[in-house]
């Protein structure tokens, strides 16, 4: 069989209702990591779904313990020669909450719902739709390749992504010979929108953090005290606004890149990310001055405020509030000194005066970009190019974060993921949606993908 035939195999799946089939026995399954008592749904969810489909392909299995006491873990691999390349794939099986009773009216989270264009369900978007288009794909290509796909493969699925993956680090350093390969590609995360094939090269960092003042045990009559006692709330309000302006500009700029590399802007430029490009009104005037909007999102770092806290905001009173906490966020590229931000935020903080912030910091990922100009990178794109007149979007680095530095710099690989989600899915809210079309063209390009690749390794041996 030919490329074009797997292609029009893998399109008949979907047409013949096959692909919805496998869908929605997935998303019916409760695979809620945030949720206790669930362990038995997420070990569910890869022996029953995961593990027969592999099988069905010629995958070998086996569950690999977690050291953290999580989720499980299911490791595949598909082995056809010594002299061929190896991918490693990945994907997680676990989903956040359902919050079943905020979805919109004629909505279930656990179940699968097709209205026009829009496939309703929890996991829809993030990851299990991702995955499954993969994994149909790759078993339309062993298809049209009579048993075999003409390289390696081995797949790594998880059940705590939503968590933070406890023990996905360990398990990759543990296992890093059982994981070693040439190239690693997966899909997660979102498109730069829905009508543009996206591939991104790496994540941008995080690290969640909280700042806190503690002035007393207990509050004070504002009228009594006020002028002559410090506020906790007043403080910390100050202690923030030193670190980031009223334009979310950055003012620590020890907090920042020193610099965008020259292959990074021009991927980015490529993107033509205007004030309407994501499909919401963009504040123009938010963020780093001198940078393009697509710089700011793809290239820069951010530090958010994500919650602030003093006294009672439900039921104020007229007391001086004895303590104040704000949990902030930096999102951050390659090249920030994410290692040393507790001694830097102190540094900043004492000289400004605030001597009284305490600092914890919390959950640290860190961040990854593989070059634009890599050779994997410009075989991905060509495939696409070739499959979809679609114009392709290269981002150098998700904005958001995922835990690719665990296979960008534990296991040393070069990383590509290309999503089949776009931005407006609803991901981790109600009525999260995967789009039938963003399917169909998934589907597409990752059998081209897989079948380019058995084509590539043949013409190396």
């Amino acid at each position: 069989m030919s490329k074009q035939q797997a292609l029009a195999s893998v399109r008949q799946y979907l047409t013949d209702g096959h692909f919805e089939a496998d869908l929605r026995r997935r998303v019916a399954i409760r695979s809620e990591s945030q949720a206790p008592g669930q362990a038995q749904e997420l070990t569910r969810y890869l022996h029953e779904e995961i593990k027969p489909a592999l099988e069905r392909m010629g995958f070998e299995c086996q569950t690999l313990e977690n050291p953290k006491g999580a989720g499980p873990l299911l490791f595949a691999s598909r082995h056809e020669g010594a002299d061929l390349p190896t991918v490693l794939s990945y994907g997680h099986g676990d989903v956040v909450l359902g919050y079943a009773e905020q979805w919109r009216e004629g909505l279930n989270p656990w179940v699968l719902a097709v209205e026009g264009d829009r496939w309703y369900g929890r996991g829809t978007a993030d990851n299990k739709g991702q995955h499954s288009i993969n994994l149909t794909a790759l078993e339309a290509v062993i298809k049209a390749r009579e048993g075999r796909l003409g390289f390696n493969i081995k797949v790594l699925f998880e059940t705590g992504e939503e968590c933070g993956s406890p023990g996905l680090r360990e398990v990759c350093t543990t296992h890093r010979q059982l994981l070693q390969a040439d190239v690693f590609i997966a899909s997660d995360g979102p498109r730069l929108n829905d009508s543009r094939p996206t591939i991104f090269l790496g994540s941008r960092g995080s690290v969640l953090f909280s700042l806190q003042v503690q002035a007393r045990d207990k509050g004070l009559h504002s009228g009594n005290w006020g002028g002559v006692m410090s506020n906790p709330a007043v403080v910390l309000a100050n202690a923030l606004a030193s670190l980031v302006d009223q334009h979310g500009r950055i003012r620590c700029r020890e907090l920042v890149p020193s610099s965008i590399p020259d292959s990074v802007r021009a991927a980015i430029h490529d993107l033509g990310i205007d004030q309407h490009a994501l499909g919401r009104p963009l504040d123009a005037d938010w963020g780093e001055p001198g940078l393009t909007l697509g710089e700011r999102l793809f290239a820069w770092n951010t530090l958010e405020i994500l919650a602030f806290t003093a006294g009672n905001p439900a039921k104020p009173v007229n007391a001086i509030p004895p303590s104040a906490i704000a949990h902030c966020q930096l999102r951050f590229v390659v090249g920030t000194d994410w290692q040393n931000l507790e001694q830097l935020l102190r540094q900043h903080l004492d000289a400004e005066g605030f001597h009284c912030v305490n600092i914890v910091i919390d959950r640290c990922t860190p961040s990854t970009r593989l070059d634009p100009d890599n050779p994997w990178v410009r075989f991905a794109k060509k495939v696409i190019s070739d499959t979809t007149p679609r114009p392709i979007a290269v981002l150098p680095n998700l904005a958001g974060t995922l835990p690719n530095d665990i296979f960008a710099n534990v296991l040393g690989l070069p990383t590509l993921w290309i999503p089949h989600s776009y931005p407006g899915c609803s991901q981790h809210a109600p009525d999260e949606h995967l789009l039938g079309s963003v399917v169909l063209e998934g589907l597409q390009i990752m059998t081209a993908l897989f079948w380019e690749l058995g084509d590539m390794a043949q013409s190396r041996t």
